[in-house]
């Protein structure tokens, strides 16, 4: 598939401040027939590593007018095993026909002795896994040609083999890459939460100058088997006020990196997603003292 002339005309840097929403193909209308309502789009590059059809239809035309962050969720980048060629070849195509300003994978594993697992499974922090972590993201950058974005993630178990706290863990992966880092928020809340420690202290401690970029999204609440409160990254309401707290000290540490809104379940209207994404660019205004504007692709 030839690059189209409307994504060479595009511009693939992401403006700061900016604030965006996960692509969704029943907010085209919106998107495409009405007023500018957010400043950017992200995909889930596994959706769109097929040929052709409505998906790539529709990501032209709007990669044409908007700046575009893709956002893996299967190249098992925690895992032992080597990473699938065919997929990362299926991703460097992807990455070459849309230019993307950012592209972003997860703190995870999801394949075990060729098995995909459709799930995001945690690691244990020591020297062993981040030998492989650091060995799957410099060739992750080197095939794709561009820095990686790596996300800290939601967990629900925490390992007794981890020598080093999640945030030492993700520092030494960016030290020893280059890569950059995705803060997702609503996963530091959700952790905090199911594993007790506290969420203010890990923002403080998080290394801001290495975020390239934010999540915010909303969580479901339940119960373990014990009766404790449970949180689950279900990206299906709005956010909390709780996360939209930590986000703010986030932005004052000053941090004022592109922020997603993730709304993935229970789609709404388009016009509350971009109510969420106004709220979140006008938080980073608010921290440079400029009034908040619709930025230009």
């Amino acid at each position: 598939m030839a690059k189209s002339s409307l994504i060479q005309t595009c511009r693939s840097s992401m403006p700061r401040p900016a604030a965006g929403a996960g692509l969704k193909p029943e907010h085209s209308d919106d998107i495409l027939d009405q007023p500018r309502r957010v400043d950017f789009f992200e995909i889930h590059a596994e959706n769109y590593m097929g040929d052709g059809g409505p998906p790539h239809y529709l990501l032209k035309r709007v990669r044409a007018d908007y700046p575009l962050s893709i956002h893996g969720v299967g190249l098992s980048i925690g895992g032992t095993a080597p990473l699938d060629r065919e997929h990362l070849a299926r991703l460097k195509r992807l990455i070459e026909i849309y230019q993307p300003a950012l592209f972003s994978e997860h703190l995870a594993w999801s394949t075990h002795d060729g098995v995909f697992l459709n799930d995001l499974l945690p690691l244990p922090y020591n020297e062993i896994s981040l030998a492989h972590v650091c060995a799957h993201v410099s060739q992750v950058q080197e095939t794709i040609g561009m820095k990686m974005l790596l996300e800290n993630p939601s967990t629900y178990a925490a390992f007794g083999a981890s020598s080093m706290t999640e945030i030492e863990f993700l520092s030494a992966v960016a030290q020893r890459t280059g890569c950059g880092l995705l803060l997702d928020v609503n996963n530091v809340h959700i952790s905090a939460v199911n594993h007790e420690f506290s969420a203010v202290a890990y923002i403080d401690a998080f290394p801001m100058q290495r975020v390239d970029e934010f999540h915010l999204a909303g969580f479901a609440e339940d119960c373990d088997s014990e009766g404790a409160r449970l949180l689950i990254d279900d990206h299906g309401r709005p956010v909390s006020d709780v996360v939209w707290d930590l986000y703010g000290r986030a932005l004052a540490r000053p941090c004022l990196a592109p922020t997603l809104i993730e709304w993935d379940n229970n789609v709404p209207p388009f016009a509350a997603l971009a109510s969420e994404v106004a709220r979140a660019r006008a938080l980073m205004s608010a921290q440079t003292g400029a009034t908040p504007v619709m930025q230009a692709a």
